[in-house]
């Protein structure tokens, strides 16, 4: 089960579905295994901490993963979401957005 996906740590995406749909950010970690991903400030979840001898009970936020399809990458020049196509220039693959042809890859 070795699937590539066009999105990778750093990347800046767009949130398509969800409660944060709209929402922008940058991927801070990509879970291939579950086919997602975390986004930075996104999909925040409340988790209950149980108070321990040395620790008091709290209340944390946290960010939750999102599915790898509900995100898309957002164009450098237009700020919309788009897909992504490659291209091999001197021998070396890279990303481009599919809505201007601007490269993704830094």
């Amino acid at each position: 089960m070795n699937k590539k996906f066009k999105i990778k740590k750093g990347d800046t995406v767009i949130v398509l579905a969800g409660k944060d749909k709209g929402k922008s950010g940058s991927v801070t970690s990509v879970l291939k295994e579950k086919e997602r991903v975390l986004v930075q400030g996104i999909n925040i979840v409340k988790k209950h901490r149980k108070a321990t001898q040395e620790n008091p009970g709290k209340i944390d936020e946290i960010e939750a993963s999102i599915h790898i399809s509900n995100v898309a990458h957002i164009d450098p020049d237009t700020g919309k979401p788009t897909r992504v196509k490659y291209k091999t220039e001197d021998g070396i693959k890279k990303r481009f957005a599919v809505v201007s042809g601007s490269l993704l890859d830094k």
